[in-house]
């Protein structure tokens, strides 16, 4: 029963889809729409604005050919991922910034404690020397100030 309402709605609907629709300016400038013309033309044009009996569209917007559609696609697909790995990129870089700042604060604070200890080529633990640490403690600031801003 649906189906068949659905059918009749859309037969009724396309008779109107092919009436003529027509624009004209009166006497006294009033506009007037109609789905006829008017009897008397009195002012200089009548124009209809359905879109039946107009001229072609100028070369300029003739449609695209197949190939022409899908270079397009294929153009905007490749902008798409170009931007998607530039943007993977970025993210991987923060991200390894992000962990070489919190590795280099973590480095910092150890040597700030002042007791490190190191084990030489024989495994024998060795306390390092103030010397050594200071070195240390300025390399580890100098990453910071890269890795960290």
């Amino acid at each position: 029963m649906k189906r068949y309402f659905t059918i009749i709605t859309l037969a009724l609907i396309s008779f109107s889809v092919h009436a003529e629709l027509s624009k004209w300016v009166d006497a006294d400038g009033k506009v007037h729409y109609s789905d006829t013309p008017p009897p008397e033309v009195t002012t200089k044009s009548v124009r209809n604005i359905a879109g039946k009996e107009q001229a072609d569209a100028p070369a300029s917007y003739a449609p695209k050919s197949l190939a022409e559609r899908e270079a397009e696609i294929r153009k905007s697909k490749q902008t798409r991922e170009d931007a998607s790995k530039k943007k993977a990129e970025e993210d991987a870089k923060v991200d390894t910034k992000k962990r070489n700042c919190e590795a280099a604060r973590q480095n910092a604070r150890t040597l700030e404690d002042g007791r490190v200890v190191t084990y030489d080529a024989n495994g024998e633990r060795k306390f390092m020397e103030d010397s050594e640490l200071a070195q240390r403690l300025e390399e580890a600031r100098k990453a910071i100030s890269t890795n960290c801003n």
